[in-house]
């Protein structure tokens, strides 16, 4: 089976599996994945992940301009500034509206610049720090000019009011980051007000340092 046929199945099943446990709902989300060759495999505008075709899916250039395919997400945006900013760190961009990261989101003293707290060692190994960012109009593409704005220094963000945008070495590590940044949003969520023991700054930077986390901004 060629690379394009592998990484559009893995696209189909990883989307599934992020259907069927509730991390997005009806046709919410997107994902796209870079081939070797530079061009990206997208979800198509106005898809399921619980009913996507791997022959429908969008082919795009580097420039997110239609090959082949359905019409790609409208939020393509989103995707290709990320590929811009970090390059070959980035091989995938997984986006979904999952439910505790959109509430977190909307809570007045959610940290903007680090929106979760440090509660667990995978959260911080997995996605650095989460930048918040505004409110925007879904497609609008002021949303990559943001993303473009953090000059590739964050993994993973979230948009308020609207959800998660996760970016990983391949696909495999984008969807287990955002799953982790999902989760991380819900034991926020769930400890809120109880006052929390966090990791220390001591625990935080030896994980940085050990597994190479982008931390400082």
């Amino acid at each position: 089976m060629s690379e394009e046929a592998t990484l559009r199945d893995q696209i189909c099943l990883m989307a599934k599996s992020l259907y069927d446990r509730g991390l997005t709902a009806g046709a919410s989300g997107n994902i796209s994945a870079r081939l070797s060759d530079g061009r990206i495999i997208v979800t198509p505008t106005g898809s399921c992940f619980g009913r996507l075709d791997p022959a429908r899916l969008s082919l795009c250039d580097a420039n997110m301009t239609l090959l082949e395919g359905d019409p790609p997400t409208k939020e393509t945006p989103l995707h290709q500034a990320f590929y811009e900013t970090r390059g070959a760190t980035t091989g995938a961009v997984v986006h979904l509206h999952s439910c505790h990261s959109v509430a977190l989101s909307v809570l007045p003293d959610t940290d903007p610049d680090n929106m979760l707290p440090a509660l667990t060692a995978y959260g911080v190994m997995r996605l650095g720090k989460v930048k918040l960012l505004p409110y925007f109009m879904p497609g609008d593409v002021a949303m990559g000019d943001a993303i473009r704005g953090l000059a590739g220094k964050r993994s993973a963000v979230v948009l308020a009011h609207h959800g998660p945008v996760v970016a990983g070495k391949d696909l495999e590590a984008a969807v287990y980051a955002v799953e982790e940044l999902e989760e991380t949003a819900k034991l926020a969520l769930m400890t809120r007000g109880l006052n929390p023991t966090l990791l220390n700054d001591a625990q935080i930077n030896g994980l940085v340092t050990k597994f190479g986390v982008q931390w400082d901004d």
